[in-house]
């Protein structure tokens, strides 16, 4: 099962009349296993990509297919991430996690048990009972991640959802990111200001120009692959490849940044 965006554009009115183009002829194929994060300048349409990947806005132009399917709007075969948990205060870690099973009709018994297997898989066992405001705001983020993974998604969509975390947790958060996406073999599309967490995250880079939002950079990489392998994740992150992939994907974003001001 594929994700394919083919030649999307993304234009929104403006209260004054007219249109702005937030998203210009994008491409975009990701497969079972692929870890793509999207790197970029702030406004640079990130986030209405990731929008239009999880439904919650249509391409004003081209399409965005899933299995060749037409992605009409949100579904269970793609689970959200956002930059805040989204969790419900009132309710318990185990209720959270299993809060679409709930609305989905699935008996009590079977929604406990496959929630308390995905909560064991982002390392909070044993917090099945705990309330959201007990938790660090890194165990925040992992429920998060329980919630959408928990209906068995074909893809999962997360919205910087390590931004508002310390630099410590961050990179812990990390690891177990890639842990999970390792062990389920999900297709992940990530969006990230950082250019150090998208180059050890991802097994694919795109970068993307000021509005409208282009892709103007793709590459493959293999840095969190060596970290599942057994690798100690500073250490990737201080090796001469990754340092010297971080200054090209840097000169990208500024130039790109310079040119945009200059215009």
């Amino acid at each position: 099962m594929t994700l394919n965006v083919d030649n999307a554009s993304v234009f929104y009115p403006l209260r004054g009349g007219g249109t702005i183009e937030a998203l210009q002829n994008i491409n975009l194929e990701i497969n079972p296993g692929d870890f793509v994060v999207a790197l970029g300048a702030s406004g640079c349409g990130k986030t209405t990509l990731l929008n239009m990947l999880s439904g919650f806005i249509q391409p004003s132009k081209g399409s965005v297919l899933l299995d060749n399917k037409p992605v009409e709007g949100p579904g269970a075969d793609r689970g959200v991430v956002f930059q805040k948990h989204a969790l419900l205060p009132w309710l318990n870690v185990i209720d959270n996690v299993t809060l679409g099973l709930t609305f989905s009709g699935i008996p009590k018994t079977k929604r406990l048990q496959k929630g308390s297997e995905y909560l064991k898989l982002v390392g909070l066992e044993g917090f099945e009972d705990s309330r959201v405001y007990e938790l660090s705001g890194g165990m925040q983020q992992r429920v998060g991640i329980a919630r959408a993974l928990v209906n068995d998604p074909e893809a999962l969509l997360m919205d910087e959802p390590f931004g508002a975390l310390d630099a410590l947790t961050r990179e812990s958060v990390q690891e177990i990111t890639l842990d999970i996406w390792h062990k389920t073999k999900k297709m992940i599309f990530f969006i990230t200001h950082s250019v150090e967490e998208a180059l050890f995250l991802a097994t694919r880079l795109i970068v993307m120009s000021p509005r409208p939002g282009r892709i103007v950079f793709e590459e493959n990489l293999d840095f969190g692959k060596r970290f599942i392998e057994g690798g100690d994740a500073r250490k990737i992150k201080s090796e001469q490849d990754f340092i010297k992939m971080r200054e090209v994907v840097l000169s990208i974003i500024y130039g790109d940044e310079k040119k945009s001001q200059e215009t």
